[in-house]
């Protein structure tokens, strides 16, 4: 099973692929498959190069870990090789992808910020970036309406180019009391940006995060996150490629996989809030 993944999700700063990497190759082992990881380049990417290991025939199918482009993954599929996508999906309801669930996991963790007071809440991730992102986006904005806030355009705050290289955040002018961001690595960030410009998180704003990856635990205060159940997702990805070599047929379409809250030091009630609370007493 040849597992693809591009090189701007690699490197020390983005070992959440790596992990998963190492899922999918001891799954692999207990179906006595093996798994050959493939680093797909920025140049190979966009001149549309099919990995090596395609043309030498040496891998039965492909796992896509993390978003490609459009062009390159209508590329692979005119090959013919089955393939799976991991972490993404595309409009292509033909193509089987394993996600969690994006969606739900961001919902239910901006609805805690809520029950906890905060009523000024930004977004941090770039909208175009990724369908993981666009569905977390969706599920902190669902939470929003049911709850009549509203969301100002400078509350929605762009973390990364076209590229998916971080760029310099831009905050807006009355800094919110939370802010909900993509990923933990993005929240890490945001959380050192903030204490550069003399911001106490949780005293002054709360941050979130999503993945439960290392950047979760480095943060200082830990994040409040959702953990990706990452073991049951690359089990499903392994046995669905399987099925997929055997038999020939189409797959399944989008399988999601549950998240779970995980609740730490980083988000308290909004200062706005504690500071009417002890002036009533």
């Amino acid at each position: 099973i040849g597992v693809i993944i591009a090189e701007r999700y690699t490197g020390y700063s983005q070992s959440f692929y790596h992990k998963f990497f190492e899922h999918i190759s001891k799954v692999s082992e207990e179906y006595k498959y093996s798994a050959i990881l493939h680093i797909l380049t920025t140049d190979d990417e966009d001149l549309l190069m099919l990995p090596r290991i395609y043309h030498e025939q040496k891998v039965d199918g492909f796992v896509i870990l993390g978003q490609l482009s459009g062009e390159y993954i209508e590329a692979l599929d005119k090959t013919g090789v089955p393939v799976v996508f991991l972490d993404f999906y595309t409009d292509n309801p033909a193509m089987d992808c394993i996600i969690t669930d994006n969606f739900y996991g961001m919902y239910e963790l901006t609805n805690f910020l809520i029950r906890m007071g905060h009523r000024d809440i930004a977004f941090v991730g770039n909208l175009h970036s990724t369908s993981s992102i666009q569905d977390r986006f969706l599920g902190f904005y669902k939470s929003l309406l049911e709850h009549r806030i509203p969301l100002p355009e400078p509350y929605i705050i762009n973390d990364r180019d076209e590229k998916g290289r971080f760029i310099d955040f831009q905050f807006p002018a009355i800094l919110p009391t939370a802010f909900v961001c993509n990923c933990d690595q993005v929240a890490y960030n945001l959380i050192a940006a903030l204490n550069k410009q003399g911001y106490q998180v949780p005293i002054d704003c709360s941050v979130v995060g999503f993945d439960h990856d290392i950047f979760s635990e480095l943060a200082e205060p830990k994040l409040t996150t959702v953990e990706v159940n990452m073991a049951e997702m690359a089990k499903t990805a392994v046995k669905t490629i399987i099925k997929k070599i055997a038999s020939k047929n189409p797959g399944h379409g989008r399988i999601s996989i549950k998240g779970k809250v995980i609740y730490r030091d980083s988000v308290c009630a909004p200062r706005r809030l504690v500071d009417v609370e002890e002036t009533t007493r």
